[in-house]
């Protein structure tokens, strides 16, 4: 657990949002290591301390190069992470966005209250790079949360980079995308 008092740097109606720290690495491993959370992507799930740290560091460099990225979530005036959330920029092409919540805050629209404040900043950041979700087909919850914040789908096909030879990627969009965009994002 992490005690870092009233330093977010953002927040919804039940969420204060954080800028990432090496402190909140413990916390993160708890949620990122639970295989309930990664249903839709069991390979992704981590198996070691070392790379949620890892992801951590990605999460600072990203802050760092953009001013904006991946958030770590609290639910308002508690200091347990209950997930971590937001947009990065994928391959120069667009707003990535993207969340992961604790199997105990699941169900709640919190995943759409981060995802919404995360579009709201990524379109205030740069309104020239589209937003995507890139998910998995049957990861159900993920494309229910981009359909409830108006994005379409862009694209479907074969996910390539996963183990599972039959999976399927979508991704959608806030808007339409060129070839060009949907080939700088599928890789």
């Amino acid at each position: 657990m992490s005690t870092r008092g009233n330093d977010w740097e953002d927040s919804t109606e039940r969420l204060e949002l954080h800028r990432p720290v090496r402190g909140d690495i413990s916390g993160l491993y708890e949620i990122l290591s639970d295989s309930r959370v990664w249903g839709h992507y069991p390979s992704q799930r981590h198996t070691s301390p070392e790379q949620t740290e890892a992801s951590v560091q990605r999460w600072i460099a990203g802050w760092n190069e953009v001013g904006l990225g991946t958030w770590v979530a609290r639910a308002c005036g508690d200091a347990q992470i209950v997930g971590y959330g937001g947009c990065t920029v994928r391959h120069g092409a667009a707003w990535n966005l993207g969340y992961r919540l604790a199997v105990h805050a699941q169900g709640r629209g919190l995943a759409t209250e981060l995802a919404r404040r995360a579009l709201e900043r990524a379109t205030g950041a740069d309104p020239h790079l589209p937003v995507i979700a890139y998910l998995l087909e049957h990861n159900k919850a993920s494309a229910a949360v981009a359909k409830k914040l108006g994005m379409s789908l862009a694209y479907r096909g074969p996910d390539t980079a996963n183990p599972d030879a039959a999976a399927i990627r979508l991704i959608y969009a806030d808007r339409p995308l060129t070839d060009e965009q949907l080939t700088a994002i599928r890789h």
